[in-house]
Formats: C-alpha cells, sequence, structure tokens
C-alpha cells in the first residue's frame, strides 16, 4: 500500500491512504490520525488500512482526488534520520573531491551519520538559502522506515524491519562540509532539512524490484527539466538496508519511525570507472559533487555549478511500465532572507 501526511495546519499531517497510480486517496484518521501512529501500533493498524487500499483498487472505498502538491513528506518529522553510505563510488568521489583518503575499513563496514529530524521539507517545498557560496547541492537517494528494531540485530532480523520505502532529496552544504569535518565532530550546519518523496510505500508494491534489502530500479534526478542522473539503485549498492539498520542498532535500540537513508546513488561506469554523464549514454549522476569531481580529474577543475536561485530538482522512480511508484519531490532553490 501506499501512504502520505496531507497538510492540514499541524505539524505532522493526517494519514491517507494513496491508490497505486498516485490519483486518489482515502482518509484514514479512524484507523491511525497519523503515519507514526500507524508505525507505533503496525501489528495492529497495517492490516485495517490494508483494507483501505484494497478498497481503492476496487472502488469500494470512499476517495478523493490525490494532489502531489498537496502532501508533507510521509514523516513530516521523525524520531529517528539516519544517513548512509552505501554506494562507495559516491564516498570514494566526495571524498576525492576535498583531499580526504578512503580508508580501508569503509569497505566492511558502513559509514552513517546521524541527521536533524525535528523537520522535514514538504516534497514541493522550496530549498530556501541565505548564500550560493554554501554549495547547495541535492543528493538523490532511497530510505526505509523502520518499525522497533532492537540492539544488536542481524541483518536479517534487520530487513524484516522494514515498513516502508521512500525517496531522499538530503540536500547538502558543500562549501560548509570540509571545514565541519574538519573540527572531528561531523555534519551540522552543512546538512539542513532534507524532503521525502509524497508516498511511502510497503516493500510489496515494488515487486520484483526488492529483493528483501535494495531498490532495484533507477532513480531519475533531472535538473531544470534535463536528465542528470539515471543510476540503479539496486547497482553497486555496497550494504543494503539490512545491513545499515543493524550497524545502526548495534549499541542502541530503533524506535517505530526510524529513517534509515542509503546516501546518494551512484553507479560505476561500464569500464569500472566513475561513470559518465547521461547525455553521454552514462548513468549520470545523483548529486553535483560527483560530476565536478569526474571534472576535476578531466580537466584539472570543475565546470559544473552547484545549485543556484532558481534552478529546480526533481527526484522520482518508475516502475517497468514508467509509471511513477513514490511521486516526485520537485523543489525549487530559493533565496532565504534568515
Amino acid at each position: 500500500m501506499k501512504l502520505a501526511s496531507l497538510k492540514d495546519g499541524t505539524r505532522d499531517g493526517r494519514l491517507v491512504v494513496v491508490s497505486r497510480d498516485l490519483t486518489r486517496c482515502a482518509e484514514a484518521g479512524h484507523v491511525a490520525p497519523t503515519l507514526q501512529a500507524a508505525l507505533d501500533d503496525w501489528p495492529r493498524m497495517s492490516p485495517r488500512l490494508a483494507e483501505i487500499a484494497e478498497g481503492l483498487e476496487t472502488g469500494s472505498q470512499p476517495a478523493r482526488r490525490f494532489h502531489e502538491h498537496e502532501a508533507l513528506s510521509p514523516l513530516p518529522r521523525a524520531y529517528q534520520w539516519a544517513d548512509g553510505s552505501a554506494y562507495l563510488n559516491h564516498v570514494e568521489l566526495v571524498r576525492r573531491a576535498r583531499g580526504a583518503e578512503m580508508p580501508a575499513s569503509f569497505w566492511t563496514e558502513p559509514l552513517i551519520y546521524q541527521g536533524g529530524s525535528d523537520t522535514f521539507l514538504g516534497p514541493r517545498e522550496p530549498i530556501r538559502m541565505a548564500d550560493e557560496a554554501w554549495g547547495i547541492d541535492m543528493e538523490g537517494e532511497v530510505a526505509v522506515i523502520t518499525g522497533d528494531v532492537a540492539m544488536g540485530v542481524s541483518d536479517e532480523e534487520a530487513r524484516a524491519a522494514i515498513l516502508a520505502v521512500m525517496l531522499v532529496n538530503d540536500v547538502s552544504l558543500r562549501g560548509l562540509i570540509p571545514g565541519e569535518l574538519a573540527k572531528g565532530f561531523g555534519f551540522f550546519q552543512s546538512k539542513p532539512a532534507s524532503a521525502f518523496s509524497p508516498v511511502a510505500v510497503t516493500p510489496d508494491e515494488l515487486g520484483s524490484a526488492w529483493d528483501g534489502g535494495k531498490v532495484h530500479l533507477p532513480l531519475h534526478v533531472d535538473l531544470n527539466g534535463r536528465p542528470f542522473g539515471r543510476a540503479n539503485a539496486g547497482v553497486d549498492m555496497t550494504f543494503d538496508f539490512g545491513r545499515l539498520i543493524a550497524h545502526a542498532a548495534r549499541t542502541r535500540r530503533l524506535g517505530a519511525g526510524s529513517i534509515i537513508g542509503s546516501g546518494t546513488v551512484s553507479n560505476k561506469g561500464a569500464d569500472g570507472g566513475p561513470g559518465k554523464p547521461v547525455a553521454a549514454g552514462g548513468a549520470g549522476y545523483s548529486c553535483i559533487a560527483e560530476i565536478r569531481m569526474i571534472e576535476t580529474l578531466a580537466s584539472g577543475g570543475p565546470k559544473t555549478p552547484f545549485l543556484r536561485f532558481g534552478d529546480t530538482v526533481r527526484i522520482e522512480m518508475r516502475d517497468g511500465q514508467g509509471r511513477s511508484i513514490f511521486g516526485a519531490i520537485e523543489q525549487k532553490v530559493e533565496k532565504s532572507d534568515r
């Protein structure tokens, strides 16, 4: 089933069940007022939500038109947002961009940081920043929402805790990252609010594209209406979501509604190299930092600018028939006076 949180003037929105084709939705407040409330009691709530979803498909459920621009992120705020870097091609490229070595441990142990989860941007909400010099960048990713996860779980147990899948734009400020990391205490100012797809989908909705820990479909990232990235999320993912969740839960429990991100989806080129732009027949990139690094390696300096005021980013994933699965994250970069 597909779930969304519609704007209603509250922080957390109101829960609706969305049809598979993303055209209609049905109120779910009589089951659970919010998505977090449903996740807190998932074994009892999910069958009732599934009944609404089935009614939507058969036409027996009262419904209204679903508009993606009326949706908040599925979880407008969350108890936990932890983002990994499962695609080591991306990790290697961005570290090279700031002159950092790739430690051997990165190939055996996932890299995860704890992001700010008190507020997320809506999927159609602008990215407002005060200064283009901060190096505004998009990062197209896949994310999962977990149920309760016990401390010390195995990878297999962690996979069983995945309740829903989403897309995410993990906005990064590349100009601020090196200075923050040099202090040895991690990201903070360089990682502003992220935005998630209009709907979260249960893994069964993905069919054969879901193998229990990865989504085997291309992630469509467009910049100003032009294809920028088409990297396959199931390819070159060194650590699947089961491994990422188990790593996050090694020394702590994770509460229902925890969000775990994949990190920027990134594919190597056919020759094993860093990959080519979409216009050159490659899978392209899910962030600007990657193409800038490749340009630097090729010509001694980057050519592609980071996001500027007025630019628009679109992130979407489609099934084998070309139908949108999660709806689209579409955000314009705007200047903020605060």
